[in-house]
Order: structure tokens, then C-alpha cells, then sequence
């Protein structure tokens, strides 16, 4: 079963912003995309953004031009560099394998808490 590790997380004034970094343990990701969810409360969780085997990235339209991904295959590790944060952005932010539907391809980790706030 594969783990991941999410830290980064924190509380930051609209306008800042954090860098998000997850550990996974599986030995083949990088034949994996991978992305980065989050769920904000009384919501349903939501892919904001991907990154190919490749290095092809994707964005939602809510975080596109404000949020980048990154990877590092030898370190089985991805980052999610967040700017221009807004209080809409207050979320758990978890990583996971993006399946060709965009969904996810394995268990969840605890995540790491991202709150916006004056």
C-alpha cells in the first residue's frame, strides 16, 4: 500500500503564501502522475492540480496561475508552491497518483491544513 507524507501546511494572511510537500513510498512513482487534492469543508474533494510522468502540468481554474507543481522523482517526492493565497483556498490539501480520469489512485494520508485568514 503506498503512504504519503503531506506537510507544509500552516496559516498565512490572504496574499501569502506556502509551500506544500509530500513524501510517497512507492517505488515506481515516477511512472505515476501525481497530484494535488483538497477538500474544504462541507465539500467534496477536488483535484487543483496534476503534474505527468513527464512534467505536463494541469491546474482548476480556481488556483490556475496562483498555484504550481512540481516534481521530484528521485526523491519520490512533489511540492505545490501556493501564491496569492485567498481565504477560498482554507482547505485540507492532501497528494495522491492521478489515474487517467482524474481520480485518485490510492489511499489517503492525514493531508496538511491550509487556512487564509486576516
Amino acid at each position: 500500500q503506498v503512504q504519503f507524507v503531506e506537510s507544509g501546511g500552516g496559516s498565512v494572511q490572504p496574499g501569502g503564501s506556502l509551500r506544500l510537500s509530500c513524501a510517497a513510498s512507492e517505488v515506481l512513482f515516477s511512472l505515476y502522475a501525481m497530484g494535488w487534492y483538497r477538500q474544504i469543508p462541507g465539500k467534496q474533494r477536488e483535484l487543483v492540480a496534476s503534474i505527468t510522468r513527464f512534467g505536463s502540468t494541469d491546474y482548476a481554474d480556481s488556483v490556475k496561475g496562483r498555484f504550481t507543481i512540481s516534481r521530484d522523482n528521485v526523491k519520490k517526492a512533489e511540492y505545490l508552491q501556493m501564491d496569492s493565497l485567498k481565504p477560498e483556498d482554507t482547505a485540507v490539501y492532501y497528494c495522491n497518483g492521478v489515474s487517467a480520469a482524474g481520480l485518485p489512485l490510492w489511499s489517503w494520508g492525514q493531508g496538511t491544513q491550509v487556512t487564509v485568514s486576516s
